[in-house]
């Protein structure tokens, strides 16, 4: 599970192979949450609001490279930093 981000004390991952829809991993201390790439709703978990609308704001201006890591992802290449 590669980490592709991490800043203000969150971790952005990805996971080799993951399941449909192309979604991102958010760690945040003991919270975990799923973020779709299509149009950065909340698919699963549990963030606290401000970490939440950080993501979608940091995630909104990097959609193009999220799906484009989540294509190498499921074919087992390893993604770019972001």
């Amino acid at each position: 599970m590669p980490t592709i981000a991490e800043f203000d004390g969150i971790k952005i991952l990805m996971y080799y192979q993951d399941h449909d829809p192309p979604h991102l991993h958010v760690e945040y201390g003991d919270c975990e949450a799923l973020i779709r790439v299509a149009d950065l709703a909340l698919i699963e978990g549990d963030v606290p609001g401000r970490i939440l609308r950080r993501v979608t704001e940091w995630a909104r201006t990097r959609q193009a490279d999220l799906a484009l890591n989540w294509v190498k992802c499921r074919s087992h290449v390893a993604p770019d930093r972001l």
